[in-house]
Order: structure tokens, then sequence, then C-alpha cells
């Protein structure tokens, strides 16, 4: 029998007995009574003055070991109940070609990696470079300010998530999470992901994984074509024919995945002149902030800030400002990492966060956004596209027109005052920055909602507004500014034969909830279809396949 057991918590210096030996106390039995003892989740509670760790185990009895049926009422204590995985069947519908997936960030990885090991052979089309290519390319732009519109930080192997602080946490409560979590693990993330309330992979090692996800799906008979950028698509009567290449190369097709990321622009264009219907949809945009990492740890976790089990801390934020109906909220917060320029096209400042693993920069970073609705640009479906357009190339200006971003101290911001020098500052980001007024940059109504908000924070976190920290913008890729309709079987609502799939499609928000949504367009193409009668091929001088690299 398997048990769940909750709320165990345990001082900073514990030992790995303790948890069975606190395990056993909550079941009145004796350690040894233990065969086996599982963590599902480790978190830290820092609510009070002292900090803990607190502890979800799984455990297994020894033969012939029960609890006392009292127990069991207790909200603590709860019988595991084994389910066996439902086994797809694949359906009988014919499929012509190989499915063809758009895009091989999360969602299209692992829509991928799961057809390949049904046998459905995909073929997947990435317009940016494969992972080794992708790294020299972004680093290009970071140190020299050479951008390539067809690889960085948001196209290429991996998607935009290779270059993150590779967060793991998920709020979608689907199944298929273990599923994502379980497969990182084979392909080499730690497997301290299984367990861990907010676990993160960092750059370095999601980079190491999307390459051996990649490997996996070629040698199941898959293949991936990089330099590869969807230009046009064939309808003749809502039945998908082909799609197009690079302007140049027409591809068979008969089921398309879209799974094209937040900033595929022009895919969205292109969408909306082949008569794909498009919702517009909410999303923040804002500005990135840094504080010494030093002081995050002091204010989260008091006394014990620099405890060597302790990891870089982080925090959430959130704020309603009543004046405006606005939220203004913390996003993608990065302990130990870098801000970094994520534009995708000429004349953009973008900001992301970034770490690595080990998030040991002594530099916190989180962006502060705060919400825009479709209504503020009368909901035109690409509306909320120009909306961010026109901030990136506000920043580009502001910040010299050489992908350097604006920036100014947050004493600074906060008093309306330009910022002059930065001689000395914090500010991390890559290609660089220069000293601004972000009053220039967004809508007043914006910087005064972010005004009171920090106001506000450092009400709740004492020390928030430190004399170090810097804001540097803009942030605009939070989510996707666009929703390709879908119905019930995952489809668009205009043609059967195209998935929109994960982030860029409006289903999704972070890695993991990609790659879920991603499963489940896999899962509705095996459970319609029967495998693929014929594989595609791509051929082109400037096209690299995947299995010979």
């Amino acid at each position: 029998m398997r048990i769940r057991v909750r709320d165990i918590r345990l001082p900073l210096d514990h030992t790995d007995e303790e948890i069975k030996r606190e395990a056993a106390c909550k079941l009145k039995i004796r350690p040894e009574d233990i065969q086996n003892l599982t963590l599902i989740r480790k978190a830290v509670d820092a609510r009070r003055k002292e900090v803990f760790f607190t502890y979800i185990v799984d455990v297994e009895l020894a033969e012939g070991i029960r609890i006392e049926e009292a127990l069991w009422a207790s909200p603590h204590i709860a019988r595991i109940e084994e389910e066996e995985e439902a086994k797809l069947v694949p359906g009988d519908a014919l499929l012509p070609f190989s499915p063809v997936i758009i895009g091989s960030g999360p969602a299209g990885l692992f829509c991928a990696l799961l057809l390949a090991r049904y046998g459905y052979k995909p073929v997947v089309i990435e317009r940016g470079k494969d992972i080794e290519r992708r790294i020299k390319t972004v680093n290009d732009f970071w140190q020299k300010g050479i951008l390539n519109p067809q690889c960085n930080t948001q196209f290429g192997e991996g998607g935009a998530g290779t270059f993150s602080d590779g967060k793991l946490t998920t709020r979608i409560g689907d199944k298929r999470v273990e599923y994502v979590l379980k497969t990182m693990v084979e392909f080499g993330a730690p497997s301290e992901i299984m367990y861990l309330k907010k676990p993160h992979v960092g750059t370095d090692n999601i980079r190491r994984v999307v390459q051996k996800i990649r490997e996996e799906i070629i040698g199941l008979g898959g293949e991936f074509y990089f330099d590869a950028c969807l230009t046009d698509i064939n309808i003749n009567q809502k039945c998908l024919k082909s799609i197009v290449i690079n302007n140049r190369y027409e591809l068979p097709c008969s089921v398309l995945v879209l799974a094209i990321g937040n900033s595929a622009r022009d895919v969205y264009h292109l969408l909306r002149r082949k008569g794909i219907e498009l919702n517009p949809k909410p999303f923040a945009v804002g500005v990135r902030i840094e504080h010494p990492q030093e002081l995050i740890d002091k204010l989260q976790y008091g006394d014990f800030a620099g405890h060597p089990r302790l990891k870089a801390a982080d925090y959430h934020l959130t704020y309603q400002d009543k004046i405006t109906g606005r939220s203004l909220y913390t996003f993608c917060m990065c302990p130990g990492g870098y801000v970094i320029g994520a534009a995708s096209s000429p004349g953009q400042v973008v900001t992301n966060g970034m770490s690595y693993y080990a998030r040991d920069t002594g530099i916190a970073n989180s962006a502060l956004v705060i919400t825009v609705k479709p209504e503020d640009w009368e909901y035109d479906p690409l509306g909320g596209i120009r909306l961010q357009e026109d901030l990136e190339h506000k920043a580009f200006i502001l910040g010299g027109e050489d992908y350097k971003a604006p920036c100014q101290r947050l004493i600074d911001f906060l008093k309306r005052r330009p910022t002059t020098s930065l001689k000395g500052s914090i500010a991390t980001f890559r290609p660089g920055v220069k000293p601004a007024n972000l009053w220039e940059l967004l809508p007043r109504e914006f910087c005064e909602v972010l005004q009171r908000g920090i106001y506000y924070w450092d009400k709740k976190m004492p020390g928030f507004i430190d004399g170090r920290a810097v804001l540097t913008g803009v942030e605009t890729r939070t989510s996707s500014p666009v929703r390709i309709v879908r119905d019930e079987n995952l489809t668009s609502v205009s043609n059967p034969f195209i998935y929109p799939c994960g982030e860029g499609a409006g289903y999704a928000g972070g890695i993991v909830s990609a790659a879920v949504d991603g499963l489940k367009v896999a899962e509705m193409i095996i459970k319609r279809y029967a495998p693929p009668q014929k594989a595609v091929e791509l051929r082109g001088e400037e096209i690299v396949r995947g299995s010979l690299l």
C-alpha cells in the first residue's frame, strides 16, 4: 500500500532520516516499518521568523504493516490509488503525409516526441538554427549588437524558453505534467524537478535537454529542418494541400501543427490573410527590475539568509490599481540571473530574464508588468502586436538605436527624474544599457500604476525600494497577444487540418503548460489518424537537416 503524507516540517539542517522519522510519527508506526519513501514535494516555508523545509512524501509500508483506521480521517494522510496508464489507440482516418510541426519550442518538441513514439514520423520545421549554432548567433547579438531576425532568443531550437530561467512551475493541474517532467529528467534535467515546489533547470540544462529530445525524435523516424521559415499555406476549399518554406520550397502537408511561439508575428499576419480566425487576447507589458540578490535573500529569509541549504530567494508580488482597474504583477522572476536582449526584428529593444542552473550572478531580476486588454486596441485581433511593436521601437530609440536598452535607477523613476549616469550600477542587460527616463517610454497611465504599485510593495516587503535597484525596458513578450481559435478537437475553427498549439496559439503560458498542450494535440492526431502513408522531405541549399548534424 502506498500512502501520501503531507505537512512534514523540518528545520533547515535536518537529515534525510528525519524525513522518514517524521512520516512514521504521523502514521504512528516505526521508521523501520516504512519500506520505501519518495519525495513528492519540497518547499521552503519562510512565512515566520524561523525558516523551515516542508515536505509531501509517498511511503510504502513493509509487508503486514497497517495504520490505525482513525488516521485516514486526517487531512495529511491519504491512500494513493494506482491509476493504470491509458494506451492511445490510433485512429483509422487516412494520413497521406507525415504530420508537419511548425516550431521546435516545448509545444512543438513534445508534440513531435509523442507522435514519434507512436510511429507517426513527424517533421519539425524551425525557422531558427539548431542549438549549437543558435547559441553563437545569440551571443553575437549580445556582444556585438548583430541581430539575426530568423534566429535569436525567440526563434531557434527549443524556443524562447531556451534562453530563460528554465522555470517548470505551472498551475494547470494536468496529469500530463508528470510525463513532461519525467521526460526532461530522462533527457538530462536534474531529478529534483520531480519534487521541488518551484523547479527550474536553467538555460544551461534546458539546452542539453532539447538537443537530446531532438535526437530521440530523429531516432524514431522523425526529422527536423532548421533555417526553414513558414511563408505560405496552400488551402483549397478548406482542404490543406501544402506549405511553402522560405518563399521557395513547397512541402506536401495533410496535417499542420502551429507551435509557433508568441513572437511569430509574420505567421499571425499570414493566418489572417488565409482566413484563419484569430481573437485578440490580454497580456501585459512593463519593465525589468534588478536588485542585489543578497537583499532579496535578506528580505525573504531574514536571519537565515546565506544558509548553505537555501538557494537564491525569489518573490511574487501583485497589486490591483483602484484608479485604472489595471493589475500590476511580477513576472518571470529570475534569482541570480541576467536581463537579456530578446528582440526578434530590427529596430526593437525587448527585455527578458535568464539564469543558469546555479543562479549565482548575485543579481535578482523580475519583470514588473501591467495588464493590457483588447479594448485598449479596439478589439483588433492584431492590435496587441502593434502595441508591442510601438513600445519596442520607442525603447530602441531611447536606448540609442544600437540595441542597448533604456535604463533608469529605481529612485529616479519614482521621483520622475531622468537618470543621467549608470556608472557602477548593477544593470546586467546585454548588449548594454543607456541612462534614460522610462516615463518617456511607457504611457503615463502605465508609469503611474507602476509607481503606485512599487510604493505598495515596499510596504508589504520593506526594502524593495532600494538605492541600488534599476529598471530596464521594455518587457512585452509576456504571452501571446493573439489566440488562434480552435474547437473541441483542438483544430482551427477555420480549418480541420490545422492544429494551433502552445503559447503562440494562445493556449499555454510557460515551458510546462506549452509542452502539455503539445501532448494534447499529439494525442488528438493519434486518435484521429492512422500512421502516415508517406514521410515527406524538404530540400533546399540553405536548409539544415537535423539528422545530418
